[in-house]
């Protein structure tokens, strides 16, 4: 299957990851290569398979997913990790992102809103289920350091900054702006580089730890 994203799917639940692989092969452009049941087989996977997603449930025996990301990551940092749980909370959250994870979708999510979350994930963009972006706005705590001097937005990086941590795209984030999405790319790179942050995930990280989310902005 050409140019398809390959997808591993990784629930210690059989049913789930039969219906997932159910769902995900009615797309065209989407191809499930393997499945895992804990943290040790999806690894284990993950490096035979070299996988362009990784679907992965947290909550499970052996190694759950938390442990399981950054091992993972360490044999492919390319690797696009979006977590798929029941669990909202802002700590787990924050700590799957914090290990690697590209993006937190729910189980409670449309099939399209799953399909869409991994096209997302897949170009490399971060990806927050509504709810968990609210969860984090609610529970986020400053940060210790404050901004650097150096690292003052001006008014519409922070408007970039903002969409970025809602998960937006460039492409979107350029709509939403009324600019080019050149423009919003440069704006993207400008702000990482002012806050000494290395991707999009920490950059969302910063936003909400900071405050500098809007709480009723429409994701």
């Amino acid at each position: 299957m050409q140019n398809a994203i390959s997808i591993l799917i990784v629930d210690d639940h059989e049913l789930v990851r039969e219906g997932l692989a159910a769902l995900l092969e009615t797309k065209s452009d989407l191809q499930v290569i393997g499945v895992a049941a804990d943290g040790d087989e999806a690894v284990a996977k993950a490096k035979e398979l070299r996988p362009d997603v990784i679907l992965l449930d947290l909550v499970m025996p052996n190694k759950d997913g938390l442990t399981a990301i950054p091992e993972i990551l360490a044999d492919n940092p390319e690797a696009k990790i979006l977590v798929l749980s029941s669990f909202s909370q802002g700590d787990m959250v924050r700590a799957a992102l914090e290990a690697g994870a590209l993006g937190y979708q729910l189980k409670e999510s449309s099939p399209s809103e799953l399909i869409q979350s991994i096209q997302t994930v897949f170009q490399g963009q971060l990806l927050l289920h509504p709810s968990v972006a609210r969860t984090f706005i609610t529970g986020a705590e400053p940060a210790d350091q404050p901004i650097p001097a150096n690292g003052e937005l001006t008014e519409r990086e922070t408007a970039v900054l903002e969409l970025v941590a809602y998960g937006f795209a460039n492409r979107e984030i350029a709509q939403r702006l009324n600019i080019s999405p050149r423009t919003a790319s440069t704006h993207v790179s400008r702000i990482l580089s002012k806050l000494g942050l290395e991707n999009r995930t920490q950059a969302a990280l910063f936003a909400f730890r900071e405050g500098l989310v809007d709480q009723d902005l429409e994701p």
